[in-house]
């Protein structure tokens, strides 16, 4: 990241300026994801009386999340638009990628940032910050003589033994900054009153905060969020005018998964650094759990967070000190900090986490397939809980744009990529495959393309990288498949003898009736399933070994060829090879290349090409690019290859030419 956009971690309108944040769906689920990347944030799920709660917050960045609710959250921002414009904030629109089309309605009303679906806490956190520093260059917000409102609020220090309110909470009820208990108590009616002394015992005797709501003459409804420091007894109250009290659910839900609440990690973490100590965290974001959660309910979700945190729990405090602290801050990511290791130790400690975090976690007899990604913060002198989550959530950022060979990073392909399939991008080539013996084109493999608007021609591999991304392999299978069998079924007549090869996915083979599917488009197609092999990759075979035989003998069985492709790249085991009805060896482009490489990596592909032949196996070379490679694979018995040494992926035109030229 360029110098240039980055905002100073000890900013102090970066640690004190709220978020408002207004989703109609998903409120706690965003209000979770921003505070994990250290913003203060006011959450609401209803747009009552917007523009009036978004300038009582004091916030600089509005977050409106449109996903779900399209037409309340265009609503939502022309009601606001006014009051972002006059007051130089900024207004970041949450949208889901099918409806990125509407974002410039969404511009017109006066957003200033759009994050599509889908997104990250890390992307969120992120997003927000850039929002902020928009604001922050427009008005100045959170410095000297800026234009923000300031928080309505009131705090109560033992300490003092009287209220302190904001000014504009004492403006407001018409009240000095410093009261007195009575003074206060006179603005609220007799049953109010009693709500606040249950609220104050109910953050005193637990800890941690609470809310209340109720009316005051003249004001309006207010709701009051207390928040304790069970060490110093110091009690925070935020006022939200004509607010909704935040829901509960999140909250309980973290305390029946066994995790310590994020707001007391980071008093723990505030308080070490202010006497001084040097305090690490360590950031840890599981990757496909909502996966999980879909795939099997929310109760196998919890129990999977349950059995991560005692994980995680086991591992930090052997390898990070008996005193690391575990939290869960929302959603599925978790916050361990310690004050007992830096350097060597820390790095080490961040190995033994991602080792364990490695090995599968079996939920209720079913193997949970979960990834975490990792990054780490050390306090510097005056730090902050806020800024150490934010530098973290930036690390976590940076982890999660992975690059593809081109420089095109896969979560912008991932958030394009809908959009792409609704407008027809994605296309096909067909890759030649020839007979060595005779020199002639056979067959041809269908092979993905994306013809980008801005980024040109992007490849298979980056594609379904993206697809995994954002949740869409079926559709881009079902796509590429479809597409390549209705351009074959129509070729020319010249090319009527060709074969045609198209890929299924692991994912393919574990959806219930997809041999029926396909079969079912691929005579829709009109093309003949006697001139059509289904290919499956190896660690495709291996996903599912009892599935995928059975899906490749139903193909096999309708008059289809089976192929095993980029043999060499796994368990490479000529045991599943004997258990699948197959018909063709492709072997990967690495072994390819090695058959001119020592002699003992000739070996390794006279071992695999003799092994397919015992098996009654054709075998087809991909990746093929030097004559050297194509006489050596001649000389070991490989029957079929395709590469570049005869031609890249043609279209149709080409492809005819190529064959008869």
């Amino acid at each position: 990241m360029e110098d240039s956009f980055t905002v100073a971690a000890n900013n102090p309108a970066d640690s004190e300026v709220p978020v408002f944040i207004l989703s109609f769906r998903q409120r706690d689920e965003v209000a979770a994801a921003a505070a994990s990347g250290g913003w203060r944030v006011i959450a609401a799920r209803r747009a009552d009386g917007l523009d009036q709660r978004f300038l009582t917050s004091g916030a600089a960045v509005a977050v409106l999340d449109a996903r779900g609710a399209m037409s309340e959250g265009l609503a939502a921002a022309k009601a606001l638009g006014p009051t972002i414009e006059a007051h130089g904030a900024a207004m970041l629109i949450l949208i889901s990628q099918s409806d990125t089309v509407h974002m410039r309605h969404f511009y017109d009303a006066g957003a200033t940032h759009f994050l599509s679906s889908p997104m990250s806490s890390a992307a969120m956190a992120h997003s927000i910050r850039f929002a902020f520093r928009h604001a922050e260059r427009l008005a100045g917000w959170g410095k000297e003589g800026s234009g923000a409102t300031e928080p309505l609020g009131w705090r109560f220090d033992p300490d003092i033994g009287a209220p302190q309110l904001t000014p504009a909470l004492a403006n407001l009820l018409g009240l000095s900054e410093a009261p007195g208990m009575r003074a206060m108590l006179r603005r609220l009616e007799p049953g109010d009153r009693l709500l606040l002394r249950a609220a104050l015992r109910r953050v005193g005797q637990v800890g941690g905060s609470t809310a209340f709501a109720h009316d005051v003459p003249g004001v309006g409804r207010l709701v009051q969020h207390l928040q304790q420091d069970r060490v110093s007894g110091r009690l925070d109250v935020l006022v939200e005018v004509l607010g909704v009290a935040p829901d509960a659910s999140s909250a309980v839900r973290d305390v029946l998964t066994g995790a310590r609440d994020g707001p007391s990690a980071r008093r723990w973490i505030d308080r070490r650094v202010s006497e001084g100590a040097p305090v690490a965290i360590v950031l840890v974001a599981l990757t496909r759990f909502d996966t999980v959660n879909t795939a099997y309910g929310r109760e196998v979700g919890d129990e999977l967070l349950r059995a991560v945190f005692k994980r995680i729990s086991e591992v930090a405090r052997e390898a990070l000190g008996s005193s690391a602290i575990v939290a869960r801050i929302g959603g599925s990511e978790f916050l361990v900090a310690s004050d007992e290791v830096a350097g060597a130790r820390l790095e080490q400690g961040v190995v033994r986490l991602e080792e364990s975090l490695g090995r599968p976690f079996v939920v209720r007899g079913t193997i949970a397939p979960i990834g975490a990604r990792l990054v780490t913060a050390v306090s510097d002198v005056g730090d902050t809980s806020a800024a150490m989550l934010r530098r973290a959530s930036e690390a976590m950022l940076g982890k999660e744009v992975k690059m593809e060979a081109g420089g095109v990073p896969v979560e912008q392909l991932a958030n394009e990529l809908h959009r792409a399939l609704e407008h027809g991008e994605i296309g096909v080539r067909y890759q030649p495959q020839v007979a060595i013996a005779s020199g002639q084109i056979v067959g041809v493999e269908a092979l993905a393309r994306w013809n980008h608007p801005d980024l040109g021609e992007i490849g298979a591999e980056a594609l379904f990288a993206a697809a995994e991304r954002a949740g869409l392999e079926a559709a881009l299978s079902d796509n590429i498949q479809r597409r390549a069998l209705s351009g074959a079924a129509q070729w020319p007549s010249s090319l009527s003898r060709l074969r045609l090869s198209i890929n299924v996915t692991a994912a393919d083979v574990s959806r219930a009736g997809f041999a029926d599917s396909l079969l079912g488009r691929v005579d829709a197609s009109g093309f003949p399933r006697s001139r059509l092999t289904v290919e499956i990759t190896e660690t495709g075979v291996m996903a599912d070994l009892t599935e995928a035989a059975r899906l490749l003998s139903e193909l096999r069985a309708a008059g289809c060829r089976v192929a095993v492709d980029d043999f060499g790249t796994g368990y490479s085991s000529l045991a599943y090879l004997k258990s699948l009805p197959l018909d063709y060896l492709k072997i990967d482009k690495r072994l390819s290349h090695d058959i001119t490489g020592s002699h003992r990596d000739r070996v390794v592909v006279r071992g695999v090409i003799d092994m397919a032949r015992s098996l009654g196996l054709a075998v087809v070379a991909e990746g093929v690019e030097t004559e050297a490679q194509l006489d050596l694979l001649a000389k070991e018995g490989c029957q079929y290859f395709q590469g570049y040494l005869c031609s890249e992926p043609l279209d149709v035109p080409a492809l005819a030419q190529r064959v008869h030229g």
